[in-house]
């Protein structure tokens, strides 16, 4: 029997495949639009450009000023970009950065945003905000937040640095991991997760042996929307909190830090939800705090926060907030196991 569900579908237009970047031009005027702002963060700035001189009177401008957690203060500049210019709608040609300012934008002025996602963040198919201000990072959920067009295409991501493309899929995947325990997880999402997960693991053992591998890529694409879509239909938990807490208040960078506490916050999670674990587990040799650390350590991730810049001296602070308003989670937040957790993680050991 199926236990009774809901499953809110997120509206959205999806275009996957070599070559979707040079109908951009196409999407804009569908939705209606004449003048786009194209966003990105300074290190893509000359691709960003090469789009807005592709797409002629069709763009205004480019901002390119995007940055990690989304600092409101950067936003409000946007805007000021956004209204200067008279755009009427944005582009984001870039990773989480670059979708997160869009999607900040978009929040205060419901402007249609078409991402063009060049990493495996995901969060290109969410409803969801993270924003920073005043050292803290908080989450808003909302439609307007969720871009209308999101634009997949591989031959933008085979110049993706191995190192970031390792780090960006263990982002991804960790949407996916707390998706299949979710207070409010469903029989269509725990599917999409194992499915992108799986797709993820596969992928990037190939990429970081041919990193201009398009197969592998493409598949490594897929992988992300499928772990994205699930962070946009179901809930997170413990993971999400402590890399909020780490990157918003720790300036940590994003995915690395994703990276190296997913294996953690997963085994923390292991027994409590060892049902709903289970086939993620089976593709990891069949322990997920296990499976996942040495499948990281397989790829040459990070594996400790203090090489991403974290001070032993700052763990219990962190140990602090993060059982502050804690987000719902499958086994009790406790500040003891959280600060031992956090311990681990930081010296770089094997979960416990």
């Amino acid at each position: 029997m199926v236990a009774s569900f809901t499953y809110n579908i997120n509206p959205g237009r999806i275009l996957f495949g070599p070559g979707t970047l040079n109908i951009v031009a196409d999407e804009i005027e569908r939705l209606g639009m004449k003048r786009a702002l194209i966003l990105s963060t300074p290190f893509q700035r000359a691709h960003s450009q090469k789009l807005a001189d592709r797409l002629g009177p069709l763009a205004v401008g480019v901002f390119s000023e995007a940055a990690m957690h989304t600092p409101v203060a950067v936003t409000l500049k946007a805007i000021e970009a956004f209204e200067a210019a008279g755009a009427d709608c944005l582009v984001a040609l870039g990773g989480g950065s670059t979708i997160g300012l869009g999607k900040a934008i978009a929040w205060r002025n419901d402007a249609p945003q078409i991402v063009v996602a060049t990493t495996y963040a995901g969060s290109e198919v969410t409803p969801i905000l993270g924003q920073t201000e005043n050292g803290i990072k908080t989450t808003v959920r909302d439609r307007k937040i969720l871009p209308e067009v999101v634009i997949y295409d591989p031959e933008l991501t085979v110049e993706l640095p191995v190192g970031m493309s390792v780090t960006s899929g263990l982002n991804a995947m960790a949407h996916a991991v707390e998706g299949v325990y979710a207070r409010d997880r469903n029989p269509v999402s725990s599917l999409m997760a194992v499915e992108g997960v799986r797709a993820l693991r596969d992928s990037l053992r190939v990429i970081v042996k041919h990193p201009d591998n398009l197969a592998a890529r493409s598949k490594a694409l897929y992988g992300s929307w499928l772990c994205g879509s699930v962070l946009g239909t179901v809930g997170m938990s413990l993971h999400h909190k402590l890399c909020h807490t780490l990157g918003g208040s720790f300036n940590l960078p994003h995915a690395e830090t994703h990276a190296i506490v997913l294996p953690h916050s997963a085994a923390y999670n292991a027994q409590a939800a060892a049902g709903d674990l289970q086939p993620l587990a089976e593709l990891f040799g069949g322990s997920i705090g296990d499976g996942l650390f040495d499948f990281a350590g397989s790829l040459g991730a990070p594996f400790a926060l203090k090489d991403i810049g974290l001070r032993e001296s700052q763990l219990d602070r962190v140990a602090d907030l993060a059982v502050k308003n804690p987000y719902w989670n499958p086994r009790p937040i406790e500040r003891r196991a959280v600060r031992s957790l956090l311990q681990r993680a930081w010296a770089g050991m094997r979960p416990q």
